[in-house]
Parts: C-alpha cells; structure tokens; sequence
C-alpha cells in the first residue's frame, strides 16, 4: 500500500510540475510575442508664405560707372515692386557681386594668344517675401514690364512655404498614431489575443509633396516648395505587446 502511494505522489508530482513548466513556458512565449504596424496619417494644406527673387545686372568698362548703373536699377526695381503693393517691409536687395571680364583670342589650334580686359560685370539680387500670396504671384509675372525700363530682370519662379509645419506635424503624428492602433487591434483580435502596451514606437520619413502630383517620395524626406498646393504626410512604427 505504500509503495502504492508512493508511485502515486511521484506521478502526482510530476503532472504538477509538467503544468507548471508549461504555463511558465506559454507565459514567457506570449510575452515575447509583439504586433508590428506602420501607421500612416496625411492632410492637404495651402502653403501661407511666398518667396520670389530675381537677378539684374550691369556692365561698363570702368567700376563706378557699373555701380552707378547697378543702383539706379535697385532704385526703379525697388519703385516699381513698391507700386504694385510690395512694401519695403518684404523686400531685401543683397550685396552686389562683381566679376572681371576678359576678350580672350585663340589660334587655329585653340591655344590662347591674347586677353584683354573688357569691363566690370556687377550683379546685384532682389527677394520678396510676403504672405500675400496672390499678389505677389500676380507681380512675378508681369516683372517683365521692367524690360520697357531697359532694366534686364532674371525673374526665378515663386516658391511656396507654410510657416505652421511644426502644429501640423503634431497633429499628423497623433493621427499616424491612432491609425496604427487601429490596425494592431484588427489583428489582435483576428487572432484571438488582446492588444498589450507600446514596446516600441518610431517615426517614418515626413514628406511634404505638391497636391495631386506623381512626386516620388524620397528616403529622406522630400518638402516641395513649387506647389501653392501640397500634401503632408507621415509614417510612424510601433510594436505592441500582445497581453
């Protein structure tokens, strides 16, 4: 009878430590366990700041009568922008740059032979920034009336700014966040398990692209500046604990 007992504790002991090892084991497994999604958030926005600049430039056989020529065009050009509803206030004229030119002479074999100086290049640049957008669009493309002024004008294309990127990639991040959450609970509970804390969260690439455009997307990050028009967008990785 004994001995009986005795086989029947040590079976007894050993079913109860089988458990035991095996709960431990499910346990640590499904603590390892973890559901990896990608949320993704995007919002369209009207760019509020505008950027326009342009290049003129003089040349003459001696400094100072370039320079005069130079400044008199700063003058009709600072005018000019002023009379279309562009206040001092949004204008900024750089320094003026200078450059040396030379008449060079080659022979028959493309060897130089001969350089004499020709004058003094003196380039001088304009930058409007303003957040009459409107407006400032409207003067970029009538710059040209400059030109019946005889003031040459290289007028570059306007470049679009939105000066809230920080509110707006706040709110995209808690809306990436929420996608995120979203999905994980989908595939939490199509696998019969519930969905744990955050292990892990990274944010993606932010880019900013031209609304309703095929830009691709580059790796670090694109932000258009052509588009008055853009659309913003974020990734964020999280990795979720499965309880």
């Amino acid at each position: 009878m004994k001995s009986q007992i005795k086989y029947i504790v040590a079976g007894a002991t050993i079913i109860i430590a089988t458990l035991i090892l095996s709960k431990g084991y499910n346990h640590k497994y499904r603590i390892n366990e973890t559901i990896s999604v990608t949320g993704l958030s995007e919002v369209d926005f009207m760019s509020d700041l505008i950027v326009w600049g342009g290049s003129f430039s003089r040349t003459a056989i001696d400094l100072q009568s370039a320079y005069s020529m130079l400044k008199n065009d700063e003058l009709e050009i600072r005018k000019y922008l002023n009379k279309k509803g562009i206040p001092d206030s949004s204008l900024v004229f750089s320094s003026v740059s200078m450059n040396k030119n030379f008449t060079r002479k080659f022979d028959d074999n493309g060897n130089e032979i001969s350089s004499e100086f020709s004058g003094y290049t003196l380039t001088g640049n304009v930058r409007v920034e303003s957040r009459k957008i409107d407006l400032v669009e409207k003067m970029s493309r009538e710059i040209t009336e400059l030109l019946e002024m005889g003031i040459e004008l290289n007028s570059n294309a306007p470049e679009y700014y939105y000066t809230k990127l920080n509110e707006l990639k706040i709110d995209l991040l808690a809306k990436a966040s929420a996608d995120a959450n979203k999905r994980a609970e989908t595939i939490a509970s199509n696998s019969g398990s519930s969905l744990g804390s955050i292990k892990k969260a990274q944010m993606g690439v932010f880019q900013i692209t031209g609304k309703n455009s095929n830009e691709d997307y580059s790796f670090g990050g694109s932000f258009n500046t052509s588009s008055k028009e853009k659309t913003a967008s974020i990734t964020l990785k999280v990795d979720y604990a499965i309880d």
